[in-house]
């Protein structure tokens, strides 16, 4: 073979140069190598416009054109052929070939006749002892628990008896399992007799009931159980939850620990990579190996010199987070409201909308929903709760350092004298009763009985531990910091 390029060959003194060229090919041919050189099919999304974007939309057109062609009319109907349903011998031979689920008979497979080989027996015969689970139920009553199970109604009757000298039977919770074992009966026609029913009562306690001589009899089994808590220390790193999640801390605790640590830090601001977080949870541990935990006790943060040491106490029947000097974080509301709302009237000389005269305006006004829940500005002790002249239904409650606020033109007061009140508790409803012309809440703050306007004090208040409780919360703090982390 010769390339086109070859046409330097030359023969020996001048003879002529060797070429060489294909055939010509004409026709039908020559046409098939033209059609076969066309792209029918380019890119529709490049050169567009151009000849061959025409060439190729063209095709397109006409691939489509002929499949809506070649299609079914959209008016005329699909013909779905459906075979005739089985019936007689039909049936029966492909239901003797399938499968069905037990709740539908299960009545498949073949059955062969019996022969004279097969003898009938005259009884059936029955296990000696018939060994079952049962779960109580959310409603259920132990007694008829037992009865569901196959156990007679005075035998029920006596083992719960025996196990409510043990623990109150309201006590045990939806879902506990009870092992049962049935023994053998004279006759069919009775219940098989209770020879053994264990179960976990508590977390701390397992109860028996079993057959000694003939009789029923109760079996105490405590279970010893380790209170050690539980801490668990990490880096921080690129997410606090994340990283508290990946130690193995429940969702639910890695919760209580930010919002914990919010009361004294910015968790998105305060806290970098390298602090480390330490947590203490109350914990039981069973001598049977399960565990459960509890509440968090303990929220810690290592920061580059400026610890944070949180413990949960309980002062006036409220959990709180103290320091590890007994102090607690300050809650202040500087200009807050306590309802949900817009001020109409504000504080100082105005012209009663009612009465019509120019007076002083001891509080303001707080235009908000019928109904809508007024809340307390800080923690403190209702001295009145009733009706009073032009205020309507009014709620005065007294707070620590000579505050006093006071609420009116409510709907519905919610709270009564002499009870003690947490800051953002709910004392009553959005109403206009009184000397009112709409829905409002009057809004007052005395300090040493002279009123003060309420939108340029601020109300703080600080838990401080002395005393006896001090020295309990030292001991508590101690203990705590004493924990050892688990590997």
């Amino acid at each position: 073979m010769f390339l086109r390029s070859d046409s330097d060959l030359v023969g020996g003194g001048g003879a002529a140069a060797l070429t060489y060229a294909m055939p010509a090919r004409g026709g039908i041919a020559a046409v098939a190598d033209r059609l076969r050189d066309i792209d029918w099919t380019p890119d529709l999304g490049a050169r567009i416009g151009s000849l061959d974007w025409c060439r190729g939309a063209a095709t397109c057109l006409a691939l489509c054109t002929v499949t809506w062609m070649l299609g079914p009319s959209l008016n005329a109907p699909i013909i779905g052929a459906a075979p005739p349903p089985l019936t007689g011998q039909q049936w029966d031979e492909a239901r003797a070939q399938s499968i069905a689920p037990l709740a539908w008979g299960a009545a498949t497979g073949r059955r062969m006749a019996a022969t004279d080989l097969v003898m009938p027996l005259a009884a059936t015969p029955e296990r000696p002892i018939v060994e079952l689970t049962a779960t109580i139920g959310s409603g259920d009553s132990f007694g008829g628990v037992l009865q569901r199970a196959g156990v007679g109604r005075t035998e029920a009757a006596q083992a719960a008896d025996l196990v409510a000298r043990a623990i109150s039977l309201g006590d045990l919770k939806p879902g506990t399992r009870i092992e049962l074992t049935l023994g053998r009966r004279p006759t069919k026609s009775v219940p098989r007799p209770l020879e053994h029913l264990a179960f976990r009562a508590r977390f701390d306690l397992a109860l028996a009931v079993k057959r000694v001589d003939g009789a029923l009899t109760l079996d105490r089994q405590p279970i010893a159980i380790d209170r050690t808590p539980l801490r668990v220390r990490g880096r921080v790193g690129s997410s606090l939850y994340r990283s508290a999640r990946a130690a193995g801390v429940p969702a639910s605790i890695v919760e209580t620990y930010i919002k914990a640590l919010a009361t004294r830090v910015s968790v998105g601001r305060d806290i970098g990579a390298d602090d480390r977080f330490d947590l203490i949870v109350e914990r039981e541990r069973a001598a049977t190996g399960e565990q459960r935990l509890g509440a968090l006790a303990f929220a810690g943060l290592d920061r580059r010199g400026k610890d944070v040491a949180l413990v949960r106490w309980t002062v006036d029947g409220r959990d709180q987070w103290l320091d590890s000097d007994g102090k607690g974080a300050h809650t202040t509301r500087a200009g807050g409201l306590p309802v949900a709302g817009r001020i109409t009237s504000s504080f100082g000389p105005r012209r009663h909308p009612i009465l019509g005269y120019t007076r002083m305006h001891a509080g303001i006004d707080i235009g908000a929903r019928y109904g809508a829940p007024i809340h307390a500005a800080t923690d403190g002790v209702v001295t009145f709760a009733g009706r009073n002249g032009g205020y309507g239904n009014f709620v005065r409650l007294k707070h620590s350092g000579g505050l006093t606020t006071a609420y009116g033109h409510m709907s519905r007061i919610t709270v009564r004298v002499g009870a003690h009140v947490r800051a953002g508790q709910e004392i009553g409803k959005v109403g206009s009763t009184g000397l009112s012309t709409g829905p409002h809440v009057h809004y007052e703050v005395l300090r040493n009985g002279r009123p003060v306007n309420p939108n340029t004090l601020s109300i703080a208040s600080v838990t401080q531990l002395s005393g006896s409780a001090l020295r309990a919360f030292k001991a508590r703090v101690s203990a705590l910091r004493a924990t050892v982390p688990d590997a």
